[in-house]
Parts: structure tokens; sequence; C-alpha cells
């Protein structure tokens, strides 16, 4: 599957961006904004996740209730885009692409949150290594049962811990340490992110809800 290119996308998105409520115009314009700046990063494997993770936040975030955290938040976005994509493109990259890489990031404790919650916390109950157990065979069952929004839910939680470990300072830049789970990371990221703006712009009405920080004039 070719990787949709982010100046595909803006051609895409100036011819719907007129008819758009303000929310939907700005939200895909930043996003596309961001892709954009990760492409010409290609050969800065930490610079390029970063700007990815950013134009993912430009893609989802939104104002959001007291009731709700961002785990929700994020999993409500992806859930709608699954059931919007008439083409399966996200089940396809999933399964058929990056079925490798996937079953990677599920084996690969290093982004197991729970596994640095018991380095920090000098847990030795092996509780997290139950929990990674359990959390590898629900992963697994959901690859084997072609569960899209499930298989996405999980690929982001690992990311996540990725992005935490770059953007708050807990890596090298560099390093020899991460480097095939992040050039994982960026594989994975630099597909399923053009496809998912490329699903927003299928559904240029669809509502995402208000952006944050939205343009004031």
């Amino acid at each position: 599957m070719p990787v949709i290119s982010a100046a595909t996308l803006k051609d895409r998105h100036r011819q719907i961006r007129d008819s758009q409520s303000e929310n939907a115009r700005t939200r895909l314009h930043r996003a596309i904004s961001w892709l954009a700046r990760s492409e010409a990063e290609s050969a800065d494997a930490d610079a390029c996740f970063i700007f990815q993770w950013v134009a993912l936040n430009a893609a989802y975030a939104r104002e959001f209730s007291r009731d709700e955290n961002e785990r929700e938040r994020f999993r409500a976005f992806t859930t709608a885009l699954v059931q919007l994509d008439a083409r399966r493109s996200l089940h396809q990259a999933l399964f058929e692409q990056f079925t490798g890489p996937i079953r990677t990031l599920i084996d690969n404790k290093f982004v197991f949150e729970p596994f640095w919650v018991a380095l920090r916390e000098h847990d030795s109950s092996e509780q997290w290594e139950r929990q990674f157990a359990a959390s590898r065979k629900s992963a697994l069952a959901a690859v084997l049962g072609g569960q899209t929004h499930v298989v996405l839910g999980i690929v982001f939680d690992r990311l996540y811990v990725l992005r935490n470990q770059l953007v708050h300072g807990g890596a090298t830049w560099n390093s020899s340490v991460n480097r095939e789970q992040l050039k994982d990371a960026v594989a994975i990221l630099g597909t399923l992110l053009p496809l998912m703006v490329s699903v927003m712009l299928d559904h240029p009405d669809h509502d995402f809800g208000e952006v944050l920080y939205p343009v004031v004039y």
C-alpha cells in the first residue's frame, strides 16, 4: 500500500475546505501541515516521530468533559474513523502491511507503561509481568480476530509510551538503544496518519468536536 503524501492530502483539502465548518477546516489544515513537516525529517527518526505525533494530536484533539480522559477521547476518535472507513484502508494497513512491526510492539516491554511504573516504584511483585502477559494475549487475540479499532488502540497505547520517552526527555537524541522500535513507530505512523486524514477528508461534514485553541482573530 503506497503512503499518501501530505501534498496529496493538502490538494484534496483545498477542494473541500470552503464548504467545511471552521473546526473541521482548522483541524485538517493543522494535521496536514505537521504531517508535511514530519516528511521533511526522513533522516532523523526522533524528529520525524515527534512531528508525526503533533499531527496526530492536531487530527483528534478536541474539547472534552472532566469525566473523559485522554485515552477515552482517542479511542472514540479511532472507533469513529474505523466506522467511517468504507474502503477498510486502516484495516488493510494494520493486518496486511504491519503485522510484523505490530507484533514486535506488543512483545516489547519497553513500550509497556506498567514495566516503567514497577521500575520507578521498585516493585518486585512481578505484577507488571502478569499484566504484560495478559496484555500480549488480548492483543494477539485482537490481531487474529481482525478487530481493527481494538488493535489501533493497543498500537497507540504502546506508541504513547515511546512518545513520552522522547517528549519528556527520557531518551537521548539519535540513541542506539531504541532505534528498532522507533524505526517501526515511524513506519507505522507514517502510513496510518495519512490514512486517518484521508478518511476524515472523505467525510468533511463529520463532527470531530471543537478544536483545542481555535483561531482567534
